[in-house]
């Protein structure tokens, strides 16, 4: 079964939509996140949910 971590951002109204772009291809590209759901409410800011897979090692003994 896979499992996941997640990461809970709400990113404000007043930020671009350039920078948020950048913001999520960074995390993507570099940390291994990916988008689960991106929610804008009527209030304008945007309310994103990354996540990525966790990986366990087993034993090999």
């Amino acid at each position: 079964m896979i499992e996941y971590e997640f990461w809970n951002l709400t990113i404000s109204r007043r930020q671009s939509r350039q920078a948020v772009c950048r913001l999520l291809t960074d995390a993507a590209e570099y940390q291994g996140w990916e988008l689960d759901r991106l929610r804008i409410p009527d209030t304008g800011d945007r309310t994103v949910v990354l996540r990525r897979k966790i990986i366990r090692m087993r034993s090999t003994l």
